[in-house]
């Protein structure tokens, strides 16, 4: 009998990357309290804590030390997962990217806009980010980083027959994707249908559900009170978490920009949970 359960305990340990692989956790986008932070930043990290959150993409210190900031995180049980990369420091020099990852033991680096003329982006800038991408994402993986882009909604103009992010998706060889289902949606697209298509690139969703009735946008810009509870507008939340857990979508990280994320948040928390408990 104890044999048999140390050949047990000893399979579970073989095989907990795998199924580590399986699982989805919710995490929170900082910038959704980053007015909160600016007013009692050690209040508002013991908050997280108490709504079941222990994953968060931020990288910032609101003004503590790298020792304080640490304690701060390990007294809540809290763990930065991805920190954020600037598009013009992607043109320069990685060092200050990779060293922020390091510091937190982050493995994901994702840049959230491309720098362009206001309004949807052009097919010529897409691919030359679309190269830069590749290469960044070349050199942090040889860091153990995982670089990622977050769609912002202006690279759904068309182009032929699809649209421009669709170059994107088909060339991302060393870089996945930070998939900002809101965003996708603002621009015209349907986050479901592109996760359907491009299985395997979305190791991080940002959750943010949109205000029935919200006029769509391709510049990347729009009103952050459309932010409403996951679940409550009018994107397929419910079949976008179903879809992750197929996929193994690793993080379901909250991104509420709205006024009201204090008391909206962990009632999307709860929603997630409920989803990913349904078989």
């Amino acid at each position: 009998m104890k044999t048999h359960i140390k050949l047990s305990l000893s399979l579970l340990f073989i095989l907990s990357p795998f199924l580590q692989i399986q699982a989805q956790e919710v995490a929170l986008q900082l910038y959704s309290l980053r007015n909160e932070m600016k007013v009692d930043p050690v209040k508002y990290h013991q908050l997280i804590s108490d709504w079941g959150i222990s994953a968060l993409e931020g990288g910032g210190g609101y003004g503590m030390s790298d020792f304080e900031y640490a304690k701060l995180l390990d007294d809540n049980n809290l763990r930065v997962i991805g920190v954020g990369a600037d598009y013009d420091q992607l043109t320069k020099d990685l060092t200050p990217i990779i060293d922020q990852a390091k510091k937190y033991g982050a493995k994901y680096a994702t840049c959230y806009w491309i720098p362009h003329k206001d309004g949807p982006i052009s097919m010529e800038e897409i691919k030359i980010a679309t190269a830069l991408f590749n290469a960044v994402g070349e050199e942090l993986q040889k860091k153990g980083i995982t670089f990622l882009y977050h769609p912002h909604g202006y690279e759904f103009a068309k182009d032929g027959k699809g649209v421009a992010f669709d170059y994107m998706l088909k060339n991302a060889k060393n870089f996945s994707f930070n998939l900002d289902v809101f965003w996708v949606k603002m621009g015209g697209g349907d986050p479901l249908k592109i996760m359907k298509k491009y299985p395997g690139k979305f190791p991080v969703l940002h959750l943010k559900d949109r205000r029935k009735g919200t006029p769509g946008s391709k510049n990347g810009h729009g009103d952050v009170e459309t932010n409403v509870i996951l679940g409550s507008g009018d994107i397929d939340i419910a079949g976008i978490i179903q879809e992750a857990k197929k996929q193994g979508t690793a993080y379901l990280s909250i991104e509420d920009e709205s006024s009201r994320s204090v008391t909206q948040i962990p009632v999307s928390v709860a929603f997630i949970k409920r989803e990913l408990e349904k078989k």
